[in-house]
């Protein structure tokens, strides 16, 4: 098993993507930490992967707050004695354009997804460094970490503010042997598309097939939304990388969509 006895925090694992990274971490041997905002969904993801034999711990995290993240990635690191892996997944979206979007709601995203990033980042680097055993940071991009979306202007600036901060950790945690690599994947089928795409289509006028066909999925090279499958094994050879050169790159997970 590639992560055998390695310890893992994904963030945003209660459902979707977050949830298919845990499963695929356990099935390669990894021990788990299921960090979430709900924490009975954490749960249940948490006794499915010990039901199939794995190790795993759920945790509460806000990840915008400071104190709750800290003592989540201290709760994980106490259950299983360390921590070799950060998966920051966390994150929703909201559309508006830059002209109408609110103060409070342009905050809200950045926090998520930016803070959210460094927050746990920061937290699992200093264990991290502490061990001096290397590890990997793992951040959740997005076609939108290099390109630009109307009605996404937040959601935007943050993916691409990701990019940075995974060449700054790169450059930062390679004396420690920790490298850091930023996921962007297409568009995915997951609950949070699925409202996107009435609201999308009702603000272009035109119908959800056309713009499923047309717009979302335009640039890829056989019409097929991106799976939470594909990203997870994508994440489980970024973790189980075995050597340091893999470090500062953002690996673009999609069916052919042109990102640069």
């Amino acid at each position: 098993m590639h992560l055998d006895s390695r310890v893992a925090i994904v963030t945003g694992a209660a459902s979707g993507i977050g949830a298919a990274i845990a499963r695929a971490f356990a099935r390669e041997g990894a021990r788990v930490g299921v960090a979430d905002l709900d924490l009975a969904a954490a749960e249940k993801v948490v006794e499915e992967l010990r039901s199939g034999g794995s190790q795993a711990v759920a945790v509460q995290m806000d990840v915008t707050d400071e104190r709750q993240v800290s003592r989540g990635v201290d709760a994980v690191v106490a259950a299983f004695g360390g921590i070799d892996i950060l998966v920051s997944n966390a994150g929703f979206q909201h559309l508006d354009t830059i002209a109408d979007v609110s103060f409070e709601n342009w905050k809200r995203i950045l926090a998520v997804h930016l803070d959210g990033g460094f927050l746990t980042t920061r937290a699992c680097l200093r264990h991290m460094y502490r061990q001096g055993r290397g590890g990997a940071i793992i951040l959740m991009g997005s076609v939108h970490s290099k390109e630009a979306s109307v009605s996404k202007g937040p959601y935007v600036v943050a993916k691409h503010g990701l990019l940075g901060l995974c060449r700054t950790v790169a450059k930062e945690g390679a004396a420690h042997g920790v490298r850091a690599n930023l996921i962007c994947p297409g568009f995915v089928r997951t609950p949070l598309v699925e409202k996107q795409i009435p609201e999308l289509a009702a603000r272009m006028g035109i119908g959800e097939e056309q713009l499923i066909s047309d717009v979302i999925l335009r640039s890829t090279v056989d019409g097929e939304f991106t799976t939470d499958t594909d990203i997870a094994e994508v994440a489980v050879f970024l973790a189980a990388f075995s050597t340091t050169a893999l470090t500062g790159q953002s690996i673009n997970v999609s069916h052919g969509w042109n990102m640069g």
